[in-house]
């Protein structure tokens, strides 16, 4: 698992913007140069979407309890640490009108 470099969510961001497209939505852009890096953004609307994965940002589908058996510790710290910033960038974009999910 340290081997692992996490750099977007490829597969997922692929398989939504088929359903943006299947379903006409229209206005989305990516690699927008905004504050914490969303995945898609609908800047006419100040939407700001991110394709979070389950285990590199902790939600409650992914329990404490299924991290990796070797370097637990180092594990739980990083997905802690990727909580706050998530926090933190959250906190960034509402003061600055933006609308997330």
């Amino acid at each position: 698992m340290s081997h692992i470099r996490s750099k977007g969510n490829k597969s997922t961001e692929l398989k939504l913007i088929a359903l943006f497209r299947a379903n006409r939505i229209l206005g989305w852009r990516r690699n927008s140069k905004i504050f914490g890096n969303p995945d898609f953004v609908f800047p006419k609307y100040k939407l700001c979407v991110f394709v979070d994965g389950c285990f590199w940002h902790g939600c409650k589908l992914f329990p404490v309890g299924r991290l990796p058996k070797s370097n637990r510790k180092y594990w739980k710290e990083k997905i802690e640490r990727n909580r706050d910033r998530d926090k933190e960038v959250s906190k960034i974009l509402r003061s600055k009108g933006y609308f997330f999910r």
